[in-house]
């Protein structure tokens, strides 16, 4: 069984626990187990279920676009690199310790999918309604609006671009095919891991500042506090593992922080709380939505465009990987029909050292990958092995259909200033770039909306917090 069904196994087993355990101050909170059912449809909750379908395919149709555009939209990684520089390798080689590394391996996939999943039954569990539409559409749509950044300005993981910097996770046996399949690598800007769970925060924050509370009196309190320590632990997790960079976690913030005015502005109209979903609506209000959101839509698009200009027109001076001594990593071909192919090139930038080169299937790649770091000697004997000489090209065809293939690289230099700049393009044959921008429109249209909203609330002098919708206030 892979990583994913057996956290998820292990959340199954202890959702229980954990509604069980956040209720013990106050054992009213808890719905009886002979009330879950009118509950659950009464609520609407098979909604929410849907809910997570739905996103776990558009995150499947997304990473599924990502590659095949990657020669078109480049990446941004070196721009990130010479802001910040090495401070994730410093901390990394600070904290470096093989307990602490399998601990937050297991914390940054278990904990995640915990929060995405157990922080929407604990609410319906303990008979908030609102609390539970507003972590669930968290989760949904926190992911949209990332699309757009995880398409269009890729950021290859830290591991890939500092040398000398250990890939804790990707380079970890069990783990190394689930996030092989799973994860492009080059998805770092914005952190998901930061933005879901900074947008629960949020969410509780403005759902009890707009009721007038306060945080400690809140009756979720406790599960709040859980929710606040495992995000401050994500965060130092995502650096010292390899993976994202610090830029990363003001970015995840500003992402979950837009969701999470999104879902709270949007939820009671959901609900029909201050009359029908349609209530208000008039003609030239409309138009002024479209206008006014269309604008902020259309000038994003256009930045993207430009994006897309600037890295197609560099695309001979683009650096993929930069590999430090005995530094190894690889590129992911993801699977493709029968009767299709992947033309890949690699190209060695250095002008005096040899690189090394193995084409391997995924399922294969594991024994080479332990104690996060590639064993070379074991991963050449895994695949097709090359040489690629200084200052030349490398022409592959990877033909294997229905597979995930691993491009793995490594520099055998030995000499610490020895850095081995790559190159590598896939080309997929797939014009696929119209997809991705239609793919990325309800991100745009929802940052849109929300500019929008706080604008008109500023303009009727109203808190930026309040979510009752604009035909109530604006009619006063």
């Amino acid at each position: 069984m892979d990583p994913y069904g057996i956290m998820m196994g292990l959340i199954l087993v202890l959702t229980p626990i954990i509604c069980w355990f956040f209720t013990l101050h106050d054992k009213s909170m808890r719905t009886p187990l002979r009330e879950w059912g009118d509950v659950f449809h009464n609520q609407r909750y098979y909604l929410h279920a849907m809910g997570y379908i739905v996103i776990i395919r558009w995150k499947s149709i997304t990473d599924a676009l990502n590659e095949p555009i990657k020669m078109e939209t480049g990446h941004w990684t070196a721009w990130v690199y010479g802001i910040e520089g090495e401070f994730t390798l410093h901390l990394q080689n600070f904290f470096l310790n093989d307990a602490l590394t399998s601990f937050l391996n297991f914390h940054y996939l278990f904990i995640y999918l915990f929060l995405i999943y157990v922080t929407t039954v604990y609410f319906a569990y303990t008979g908030d309604r609102d609390m539970t539409d507003k972590v669930t559409l968290n989760y949904l749509l926190i992911y949209a609006i990332a699309v757009p950044y995880y398409l269009f300005f890729n950021v290859e993981v830290t591991s890939s671009w500092i040398p000398g910097m250990d890939a804790l996770l990707y380079h970890e046996g069990w783990y190394s095919v689930f996030y092989a399949l799973h994860d492009p690598l080059d998805n770092a800007v914005p952190s998901l891991h930061v933005a879901i769970p900074f947008g629960i925060i949020l969410l509780n924050w403005l759902h009890v500042k707009e009721r007038g509370g306060t945080m400690k009196e809140w009756r979720h309190y406790r599960y709040h506090i859980f929710v606040c320590v495992n995000t401050a632990l994500f965060i130092f997790t995502i650096l010292y593992l390899g993976i994202h960079w610090f830029v990363d976690i003001p970015l995840g913030m500003l992402v979950g922080a837009v969701g999470a005015l999104f879902i709270h502005h949007l939820q009671p109209r959901l609900r029909n709380d201050y009359g029908g979903f349609f209530k208000g609506f008039t003609v030239p209000k409309i138009r002024r939505h479209v206008m006014i959101e269309g604008i902020v839509t259309l000038v994003m698009v256009t930045f993207i465009l430009m994006a897309v200009n600037v890295q197609s027109a560099s695309i001979d001076d683009r650096v993929s990987y930069q590999l430090g001594p005995e530094d190894s990593t690889f590129e992911i071909v993801q699977k493709f029909e029968p009767g299709n192919s992947v033309d890949s090139t690699v190209t060695n930038l250095h002008g005096e050292i040899t690189l090394e080169v193995v084409v391997v299937m995924v399922e294969s790649a594991p024994p080479a990958m332990m104690n996060g770091s590639i064993d070379w000697s074991i991963m050449k004997t895994l695949g097709d092995h090359y040489t690629v000489a200084p200052n030349t090209t490398l022409a592959l065809e990877i033909d294997s259909p229905k597979v995930y293939s691993l491009i793995v690289m490594h520099n055998p230099s030995t000499a610490e200033e020895d850095i081995v700049q790559v190159r590598v393009l896939n080309d997929y044959h797939e014009d696929v770039m119209w997809q991705a921008l239609l793919l990325s429109l309800p991100s745009l249209w929802i940052t849109g909306f929300v500019l929008h909203r706080l604008r008109r609330l500023k303009k009727h002098g109203r808190s930026l917090i309040d979510s009752t919708p604009s035909h109530i206030w604006e009619s006063e």
